[in-house]
């Protein structure tokens, strides 16, 4: 929330300069982006919220990391979060200090909690919680967890255990059990259905996010027939948009469980004729593909905070589709993959702001590059 103490049009002012700042010092662009398409709703807007467990004087406590540290900052309440998950979070405390269940240490080798995962539906205001711990608390403890929540969280209809020893600040890593109900949601966007888990990346904000699909859905120009490639595909939330309007898609995910997702989401909505969902790291795929001569019409591309490797984008322009649709969530490693497409022959024509996350310091771009002809 490094920005909630700007007007709400001073922060989508900054998001666009910032924006702008990225296209034309990093990626060498002569246009600027004209607008930011604002967030309806600028507080309680988060789907999904990640608390830190740590131990404070003696007692477990729940937050977010002081900023460049690995400091817990106990979070009471936080304007950006739902109330149901803050509720959550403090009955898993409740329950630890009751049944004694400790804080993970990895300094000094202490089985533990590490994190509270709360995740909830738009489309029908339904939750689950997953539980990180280093060791199962036990079937005992685990039930009563399961009891205070169902009494304390309504809305919550699952709890999963992830039983996660990597060291380090990973969240999710390891083994997940359902200790009670069911582990997946059901959420909508742009008039489909798609079931998540507990590892399947989807936007936190739907609303915002299906505003911004719609976006991207414009920039590909989808007609019926065309060949789609849409990497980095999560659960298959873009790919799935474009499937729904008559474009053959071929989407790419490296999280298994995210793959599944996708090809469960494809059968939902009747589109697994329309597509195909591969487990590969999106380099590994961008290759594959143009071994087998794939020559889509457009590329989709909404990677992580990162952007893309060297050799996706190299990849990329291989397969010479006539437009790629890049979706951003860093405008800094976005302006310097416009600028290594563009030398590989894709010009920038238009981009699109896109305020996701309302009073923090991030923003979305959507870029739209297209193939120069000679």
């Amino acid at each position: 929330c490094a920005l909630r103490h700007m007007d709400y049009e001073e922060e989508l002012s900054l998001k666009l300069q910032r924006v702008n700042d990225a296209l034309h010092r990093i990626g060498k662009l002569d246009f600027s982006v004209s607008g930011i398409l604002p967030a309806p709703e600028n507080a309680r807007q988060r789907r999904k919220v990640i608390f830190n467990v740590a131990e404070q004087n003696g007692r477990p406590v729940a937050g977010f990391y002081r900023a460049r540290s690995h400091e817990v900052v106990p979070v009471p309440d936080c304007p950006a979060v739902p109330k149901e998950a803050l509720a959550c979070a403090q009955t898993v405390l409740d329950w630890m200090e009751r049944e004694h269940i400790p804080v993970y240490d990895e300094a000094a080798k202490r089985d533990g909690v590490r994190h509270i995962f709360y995740r909830s539906s738009h489309l029908t205001e339904k939750a689950v919680l997953t539980l990180t711990a280093s060791r199962s608390p036990g079937e005992k403890a685990l039930g009563i967890l399961t009891d205070m929540l169902r009494e304390r969280c309504p809305d919550v209809t699952g709890l999963v255990l992830n039983r996660n020893t990597a060291r380090g600040n990973t969240v999710l890593a390891g083994e997940f059990d359902t200790v009670w109900g069911s582990e997946v949601l059901t959420e909508g966007l742009c008039g489909l259905t798609f079931t998540l888990s507990p590892r399947s990346f989807f936007q936190v904000n739907p609303p915002q996010a299906e505003r911004l699909y719609e976006a991207a859905l414009g920039y590909a120009g989808i007609t019926p027939g065309m060949t789609a490639l849409d990497l980095y595909c999560g659960t298959g939330t873009i790919g799935l948009c474009m499937a729904s309007r008559g474009a053959r898609v071929i989407g790419a995910e490296v999280i298994p469980a995210a793959v599944e997702n996708a090809r469960d989401n494809a059968e939902r909505n009747h589109l697994s004729d329309e597509c195909e969902f591969l487990c590969a790291d999106a380099g590994e795929a961008a290759a594959e593909f143009a071994r087998r001569g794939i020559r889509p019409q457009v590329i989709v591309v909404d990677p992580p905070r990162k952007g893309l490797a060297a050799d996706v984008v190299e990849s990329i322009a291989e397969m010479q589709p006539g437009r790629v649709v890049y979706v951003s969530c860093d405008s800094a490693t976005m302006a310097r993959d416009v600028k290594r497409l563009a030398d590989l022959g894709y010009t920038a024509q238009r981009a699109c702001a896109v305020d996701m996350f309302p009073r923090a310091d991030h923003v979305e771009t959507i870029v739209l590059l297209q193939r120069e002809t000679l």
